[in-house]
């Protein structure tokens, strides 16, 4: 008899049309898993236009519109949860949260009611850390208590829930991964082409910032280091600069479009709220910045790298600094250092072959470390375990350390 596919509901902050990283991640698991295991997705919507059920790529998203500053429509899309996921329950046998939230605690309760095999994976820094989950009261803790197993995307949070008590047995290491057929190099030929569509200037240099305009991604520290470039280059921001979601400050761009415009640089400025074809913009840029003060394993960087971009990042203890070695396969500098990042960039751009080089390299450290294939094999491995019986407590030969990603359950490279 053929082996019944796991059912696996995917619960998510934002799923498309609405970007976040866990989302994008999670659709990309979704994708690489599609012919092993049974996915829908429940996830939260700020549009209260939104479709409440529609299809993605051939799978069931369901979602609950929220208005997250707004206590009374935070308690309806908790009834609306409920019910969705009392409807649902019948379809699926694990449910997987990404990322810490209200709605974690819900679906860990109901999941729990219904006995149905949880597992909890942590995607940044700070927000999903132990102690910012505990500070959110008892019955976050209780939740926090209850999942079945554990993944972290970074080394980072890896050890931070580790040394907060949670089982080695039911702890794993598990990285973002990237699709890297979607995610390649361009040619001269190709990135001139894409340019020209995306109407990027094709005689000078683009330096390119992707993702949210919260205080934390730091996209003021890079326009303040991009000002100082001598030369003419293009500063491009991929990112929502107004969001209902709280990270978002509002503040930040237009602060960034006026000093741009009092110092004669808006022409050189380009804004992108949002895209769907995010691998354009990366293979069109000749430099990638993340000068963020926090990340868990920032999934646009692992991106850049795979579209052979040379990136600087912060130097991010178990983050960033597991990802890039430092002048091989890309730049590390110190956070919020202006002068630093400045420096980092004037010599990646003014050395271009040292530059390709390491855009070369990063490509090689995405295609062995990080493809989604790889991150895919891995979750599928936990599902089957736990949907089969298993108790992961009894896998405890299984290792992880600060420069493998391992499945905690076992590592089967």
């Amino acid at each position: 008899m053929a082996e019944i596919p796991p059912g696996v509901l995917m619960v998510t902050g934002a799923y498309d049309p609405e970007l976040s990283g866990g989302g994008l991640q999670c659709r990309e698991l979704i994708r690489a898993l599609r012919s092993r295991a049974r996915c829908g997705v429940l996830t939260t919507a700020t549009e209260a236009a939104a479709l409440r059920e529609e299809q993605v790529d051939r799978v069931p998203v369901y979602r609950v519109s929220v208005d997250v500053t707004r206590l009374g429509s935070q308690v309806r899309a908790g009834l609306r949860l409920t019910r969705r996921f009392l409807e649902l329950q019948h379809d699926y046998d694990v449910v997987h949260i990404h990322g810490f939230s209200r709605k974690a605690i819900l679906l860990t309760l109901l999941a729990r009611l219904k006995r149905k095999r949880v597992v909890w994976t942590f995607h940044t820094g700070g927000h999903d850390a132990p102690e910012a989950i505990r500070a959110h009261g008892r019955l976050a803790a209780w939740a926090y208590d209850r999942a079945d197993a554990y993944t972290s995307v970074s080394p980072e949070l890896h050890a931070a829930h580790g040394a907060a008590g949670v089982p080695s047995g039911k702890l794993a290491w598990i990285p973002n991964g990237v699709d890297l057929e979607r995610f390649q190099p361009a040619s001269a030929e190709d990135r001139r082409r894409l340019r020209q569509r995306l109407g990027l200037p094709a005689d000078r240099p683009v330096i390119l910032f992707v993702g949210f305009f919260s205080n934390e991604k730091q996209p003021d520290a890079l326009f303040e280091a991009w000002q100082r470039l001598p030369g003419e280059t293009t500063l491009l921001f991929i990112g929502a600069t107004r969001s209902r979601y709280r990270e978002v400050d509002p503040a930040l761009a237009p602060r960034i479009r006026d000093e741009a415009q009092r110092r004669g640089l808006a022409s050189r400025l380009r804004f992108v709220e949002q895209t769907k074809s995010i691998e354009d913009y990366f293979r069109a840029a000749d430099l990638y910045v993340l000068p963020s003060s926090r990340e868990g394993m920032p999934l646009a960087l692992l991106e850049a790298m795979a579209c052979g971009v040379p990136c600087i990042a912060s130097r991010l203890p178990g983050s960033t600094d597991t990802i890039i070695e430092d002048g091989v396969n890309g730049a590390l500098v110190p956070p919020s250092d202006v002068t630093a990042l400045e420096q980092a960039m004037r010599r990646l751009l003014d050395h271009p072959d040292e530059a390709a080089a390491m855009g070369v390299r990063a490509r090689a450290t995405i295609a062995e470390r990080f493809s989604i294939e790889q991150t895919a094999e891995r979750y599928f491995e936990l599902y089957q375990r736990l949907t089969s019986g298993h108790r992961l407590s009894d896998m405890r030969h299984a290792t992880c350390n600060t420069s493998e990603p391992c499945s905690g359950i076992h590592d089967n490279r």
